[in-house]
């Protein structure tokens, strides 16, 4: 039974390495050990360590776990939410009628636009239209604390703007872009 790539290449004071403990767990415990494994303070530690882990997982493979009993309607009706039509934004036409945007399609156009900003991630957005017809969004962004530059938030709000029109056919009337959580790269 092979162990993990790092078990692999640790090799004890004494030369051997786990992955070998490990295989022998079982010939140690037959009684048909080596004098190595008899006599090698390293590996009975290692050894002790190794049957301790394997007794546990046992105990946790066999553990009958039962999931809550309405964790099935819990995720379906996580996901009818999701499938739900939600706000349909109004989009400028110089044809007549009317041509509509759902609201969550605009909010990824956004969301992707700001991820593109280097130490920048995009948690939320929301975007509503405004009495005129326009729209206003506010950004929720999470920023590296490693990789974020001090004129990040500009450039955020430059990609977002340009997807807007580029992507969407609007401008925007209000964007307000809101630092709301740091992240390690």
């Amino acid at each position: 039974m092979a162990m993990n790539q790092a078990a692999e290449s640790y090799p004890l004071p004494c030369g051997r390495d786990v992955e070998t403990v490990w295989d022998r767990l079982d010939e140690v415990e037959s009684g048909r050990a080596d004098e190595h494994d008899l006599s090698c303070e390293h590996c009975r530690a290692a050894r002790e360590g190794l049957l301790v882990l394997r007794t546990l997982t046992g105990e946790l493979a066999r553990e009958v776990v039962e999931p809550p009993p309405d964790l099935l309607g819990r995720i379906m009706s996580a996901v009818r939410a999701e499938v739900r039509r939600h706000d349909l934004l109004p989009l400028p036409t110089p044809e007549p009628g009317q041509a509509r945007v759902s609201d969550r399609a605009v909010a990824a156009i956004l969301r992707f636009a700001a991820d593109s900003v280097d130490g920048v991630r995009a948690r939320g957005c929301r975007v509503d239209v405004t009495v005129s017809g326009a729209f206003d969004v506010r950004l929720d962004l999470a920023v590296s604390y490693h990789a974020f530059a001090a004129d990040a938030l500009d450039t955020v709000r430059e990609r977002v703007s340009a997807a807007a029109v580029a992507r969407v056919g609007v401008s925007l009337a209000q964007l307000d872009v809101r630092v709301a959580d740091l992240y390690e790269d």
